[in-house]
Protein backbone atom coordinates (compact mmCIF):
# COMPACT_ATOMS: atom_id res chain seq x y z
CA UNK A 1 0.00 0.00 0.00
CA UNK A 2 2.78 2.39 -0.89
CA UNK A 3 1.78 5.98 -1.41
CA UNK A 4 -1.47 5.71 0.55
CA UNK A 5 -2.71 7.98 3.31
CA UNK A 6 -1.52 5.60 6.04
CA UNK A 7 2.12 5.65 4.93
CA UNK A 8 2.05 9.47 4.97
CA UNK A 9 1.18 9.57 8.66
CA UNK A 10 4.07 10.00 11.12
CA UNK A 11 5.18 7.12 13.33
CA UNK A 12 4.98 8.18 16.97
CA UNK A 13 7.70 7.48 19.54
CA UNK A 14 5.92 4.43 20.90
CA UNK A 15 5.70 2.96 17.42
CA UNK A 16 9.37 3.64 16.73
CA UNK A 17 10.37 1.95 19.98
CA UNK A 18 8.38 -1.21 19.30
CA UNK A 19 9.42 -1.46 15.65
CA UNK A 20 13.05 -1.34 16.78
CA UNK A 21 12.41 -4.06 19.37
CA UNK A 22 10.64 -6.19 16.77
CA UNK A 23 13.54 -5.91 14.33
CA UNK A 24 16.02 -6.83 17.04
CA UNK A 25 14.09 -9.94 18.06
CA UNK A 26 13.56 -11.07 14.46
CA UNK A 27 17.29 -10.77 13.82
CA UNK A 28 18.20 -12.61 17.01
CA UNK A 29 15.83 -15.43 16.05
CA UNK A 30 17.37 -15.46 12.55
CA UNK A 31 14.17 -14.95 10.57
CA UNK A 32 14.55 -14.58 6.82
CA UNK A 33 15.03 -11.16 5.24
CA UNK A 34 11.61 -11.35 3.58
CA UNK A 35 9.86 -12.06 6.87
CA UNK A 36 11.74 -9.26 8.63
CA UNK A 37 10.81 -6.82 5.88
CA UNK A 38 7.14 -7.86 5.76
CA UNK A 39 6.59 -7.83 9.52
CA UNK A 40 8.31 -4.46 9.84
CA UNK A 41 6.27 -2.91 7.02
CA UNK A 42 2.92 -4.26 8.23
CA UNK A 43 3.47 -3.21 11.84
CA UNK A 44 4.75 0.22 10.79
CA UNK A 45 1.58 0.85 8.75
CA UNK A 46 -0.60 -0.38 11.61
CA UNK A 47 1.12 1.84 14.17
CA UNK A 48 0.96 4.82 11.80
CA UNK A 49 -2.76 4.27 11.30
CA UNK A 50 -3.23 4.57 15.07
CA UNK A 51 -0.56 7.21 15.62
CA UNK A 52 -2.79 8.99 18.13
CA UNK A 53 -2.43 5.93 20.39
CA UNK A 54 0.58 4.31 21.98
CA UNK A 55 1.24 0.73 20.89
CA UNK A 56 0.47 -0.42 24.43
CA UNK A 57 -3.10 0.86 24.01
CA UNK A 58 -3.87 -1.26 20.94
CA UNK A 59 -6.40 -4.05 21.36
CA UNK A 60 -7.84 -6.72 19.12
CA UNK A 61 -10.73 -4.46 18.10
CA UNK A 62 -8.20 -1.99 16.69
CA UNK A 63 -6.61 -4.70 14.55
CA UNK A 64 -10.00 -5.85 13.27
CA UNK A 65 -11.06 -2.28 12.42
CA UNK A 66 -7.75 -1.74 10.64
CA UNK A 67 -8.33 -4.82 8.48
CA UNK A 68 -11.83 -3.63 7.61
CA UNK A 69 -10.41 -0.21 6.75
CA UNK A 70 -7.72 -1.46 4.35
CA UNK A 71 -10.15 -3.91 2.73
CA UNK A 72 -12.82 -1.26 2.12
CA UNK A 73 -10.58 1.71 1.33
CA UNK A 74 -7.61 0.07 -0.35
CA UNK A 75 -9.35 -3.00 -1.79
CA UNK A 76 -6.71 -5.39 -0.46
CA UNK A 77 -7.23 -9.14 -0.74
CA UNK A 78 -6.86 -12.11 1.55
CA UNK A 79 -3.08 -12.30 1.09
CA UNK A 80 -2.64 -8.77 2.46
CA UNK A 81 -4.95 -9.49 5.40
CA UNK A 82 -3.00 -12.65 6.11
CA UNK A 83 0.26 -10.71 6.05
CA UNK A 84 -1.10 -8.21 8.58
CA UNK A 85 -2.43 -11.03 10.77
CA UNK A 86 0.89 -12.88 10.77
CA UNK A 87 2.79 -9.74 11.71
CA UNK A 88 0.32 -8.99 14.52
CA UNK A 89 0.43 -12.57 15.73
CA UNK A 90 4.22 -12.46 16.00
CA UNK A 91 4.28 -9.04 17.65
CA UNK A 92 1.60 -9.70 20.27
CA UNK A 93 2.96 -13.16 21.08
CA UNK A 94 6.72 -12.63 20.99
CA UNK A 95 7.55 -8.94 21.21
CA UNK A 96 4.83 -7.46 23.43
CA UNK A 97 2.99 -10.53 24.79
CA UNK A 98 -0.77 -10.02 25.09
CA UNK A 99 -3.63 -12.45 25.54
CA UNK A 100 -6.21 -10.78 23.33
CA UNK A 101 -4.81 -11.41 19.86
CA UNK A 102 -6.34 -14.48 18.23
CA UNK A 103 -4.91 -14.94 14.70
CA UNK A 104 -7.91 -16.94 13.44
CA UNK A 105 -10.15 -13.97 14.18
CA UNK A 106 -8.09 -11.62 12.05
CA UNK A 107 -8.57 -13.08 8.59
CA UNK A 108 -10.78 -15.68 6.91
CA UNK A 109 -9.10 -19.02 6.40
CA UNK A 110 -9.11 -20.34 2.87
CA UNK A 111 -10.20 -23.95 2.69
CA UNK A 112 -7.74 -26.21 0.95
CA UNK A 113 -8.94 -29.33 -0.82
CA UNK A 114 -6.38 -31.63 -2.40
CA UNK A 115 -7.99 -33.61 -5.22
CA UNK A 116 -7.93 -37.36 -4.59
CA UNK A 117 -8.47 -38.42 -8.20
CA UNK A 118 -7.29 -36.67 -11.34
CA UNK A 119 -7.79 -37.71 -14.92
CA UNK A 120 -4.83 -38.26 -17.22
CA UNK A 121 -5.55 -34.95 -18.96
CA UNK A 122 -5.74 -33.08 -15.66
CA UNK A 123 -2.44 -34.54 -14.49
CA UNK A 124 -0.87 -33.59 -17.82
CA UNK A 125 -2.21 -30.05 -17.48
CA UNK A 126 -0.76 -29.81 -13.98
CA UNK A 127 2.69 -30.99 -15.05
CA UNK A 128 2.70 -28.62 -18.03
CA UNK A 129 1.89 -25.58 -15.87
CA UNK A 130 4.66 -22.97 -15.32
CA UNK A 131 5.68 -24.33 -11.92
CA UNK A 132 8.82 -23.39 -10.04
CA UNK A 133 11.31 -26.09 -9.08
CA UNK A 134 9.89 -26.72 -5.62
CA UNK A 135 6.35 -27.01 -6.98
CA UNK A 136 7.54 -29.44 -9.67
CA UNK A 137 9.16 -31.64 -7.03
CA UNK A 138 6.15 -31.63 -4.71
CA UNK A 139 3.62 -32.23 -7.49
CA UNK A 140 5.84 -34.98 -8.91
CA UNK A 141 6.01 -36.75 -5.57
CA UNK A 142 2.26 -36.47 -5.04
CA UNK A 143 0.99 -37.36 -8.50
CA UNK A 144 4.01 -39.09 -10.01
CA UNK A 145 4.99 -41.27 -7.05
CA UNK A 146 1.71 -41.48 -5.16
CA UNK A 147 2.96 -40.01 -1.89
CA UNK A 148 0.55 -38.41 0.54
CA UNK A 149 1.16 -34.81 1.49
CA UNK A 150 2.33 -35.74 5.01
CA UNK A 151 4.75 -38.24 3.46
CA UNK A 152 6.19 -35.51 1.22
CA UNK A 153 6.73 -33.34 4.30
CA UNK A 154 8.56 -36.15 6.09
CA UNK A 155 10.64 -37.25 3.10
CA UNK A 156 14.28 -37.62 4.15
CA UNK A 157 17.32 -37.42 1.91
CA UNK A 158 18.18 -41.00 2.87
CA UNK A 159 14.73 -42.18 1.70
CA UNK A 160 15.62 -41.36 -1.91
CA UNK A 161 17.30 -44.39 -3.50
CA UNK A 162 18.66 -42.90 -6.72
CA UNK A 163 20.62 -46.05 -7.64
CA UNK A 164 17.45 -48.14 -7.79
CA UNK A 165 15.14 -45.28 -8.87
CA UNK A 166 12.81 -45.64 -5.93
CA UNK A 167 11.68 -43.87 -2.77
CA UNK A 168 11.24 -45.51 0.60
CA UNK A 169 8.12 -44.24 2.35
CA UNK A 170 8.71 -44.75 6.06
CA UNK A 171 5.73 -45.43 8.32
CA UNK A 172 3.16 -44.57 5.68
CA UNK A 173 -0.52 -45.41 5.77
CA UNK A 174 -1.19 -48.15 8.30
CA UNK A 175 2.20 -47.60 9.91
CA UNK A 176 3.95 -49.66 7.22
CA UNK A 177 7.03 -48.91 5.14
CA UNK A 178 6.77 -49.20 1.37
CA UNK A 179 8.71 -48.41 -1.80
CA UNK A 180 7.48 -46.39 -4.75
CA UNK A 181 9.06 -45.90 -8.17
CA UNK A 182 10.99 -42.69 -8.84
CA UNK A 183 10.77 -41.40 -12.45
CA UNK A 184 14.13 -40.20 -13.92
CA UNK A 185 12.80 -36.71 -14.67
CA UNK A 186 11.65 -36.28 -11.08
CA UNK A 187 14.98 -37.57 -9.76
CA UNK A 188 16.77 -34.83 -11.70
CA UNK A 189 14.41 -32.20 -10.27
CA UNK A 190 14.97 -33.51 -6.74
CA UNK A 191 18.74 -33.39 -7.22
CA UNK A 192 18.58 -29.82 -8.48
CA UNK A 193 16.29 -28.77 -5.62
CA UNK A 194 18.62 -30.40 -3.10
CA UNK A 195 21.59 -28.43 -4.44
CA UNK A 196 19.69 -25.14 -4.67
CA UNK A 197 18.40 -25.60 -1.10
CA UNK A 198 21.97 -25.62 0.27
CA UNK A 199 22.03 -29.40 0.68
CA UNK A 200 19.61 -29.93 3.61
CA UNK A 201 20.92 -32.48 6.10
CA UNK A 202 17.85 -34.54 6.98
CA UNK A 203 14.54 -33.60 5.37
CA UNK A 204 14.34 -32.54 1.74
CA UNK A 205 11.68 -29.91 2.40
CA UNK A 206 12.38 -27.83 5.48
CA UNK A 207 11.04 -24.74 7.21
CA UNK A 208 13.21 -21.67 6.68
CA UNK A 209 12.82 -20.70 10.33
CA UNK A 210 13.14 -24.01 12.19
CA UNK A 211 15.12 -26.06 9.61
CA UNK A 212 12.82 -28.96 10.51
CA UNK A 213 10.45 -30.88 8.26
CA UNK A 214 8.02 -28.59 6.47
CA UNK A 215 4.59 -28.39 8.11
CA UNK A 216 1.67 -29.98 6.29
CA UNK A 217 -0.18 -26.66 6.10
CA UNK A 218 2.83 -24.98 4.49
CA UNK A 219 3.10 -27.83 2.01
CA UNK A 220 -0.60 -27.49 1.21
CA UNK A 221 0.02 -23.87 0.27
CA UNK A 222 2.75 -24.97 -2.16
CA UNK A 223 0.35 -27.42 -3.79
CA UNK A 224 -2.44 -24.87 -3.79
CA UNK A 225 -0.24 -22.43 -5.70
CA UNK A 226 0.69 -25.10 -8.23
CA UNK A 227 -2.97 -26.02 -8.75
CA UNK A 228 -3.88 -22.38 -9.30
CA UNK A 229 -1.10 -22.02 -11.90
CA UNK A 230 -2.62 -24.99 -13.71
CA UNK A 231 -6.05 -23.36 -13.65
CA UNK A 232 -7.51 -25.42 -10.80
CA UNK A 233 -8.89 -22.75 -8.48
CA UNK A 234 -8.03 -23.21 -4.78
CA UNK A 235 -6.90 -26.77 -5.35
CA UNK A 236 -10.29 -27.83 -6.70
CA UNK A 237 -10.70 -29.54 -10.02
CA UNK A 238 -13.03 -27.93 -12.59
Amino acid sequence: MKGNTISLKPLNESGKKWIEKTLQLLQVQEYGKGTVRNYSQELTLLFKHYNELSVEELRQEHIEKYLIFIKENHKVGRAKCRSVAQACSYFFKKVMPSDYIVPSNLYPKKQFVLPDIMSEQQVKKLFEAPLNLKEKCVVGLLYGCGLRISEVCNLKITDIDSCNSRIKVVQGKGGKDRFTLLPPSLLENLRQYYLESNRPETYLFTSLQTKRAMHVRSMQLVVNKAMEKAGFESGRLP
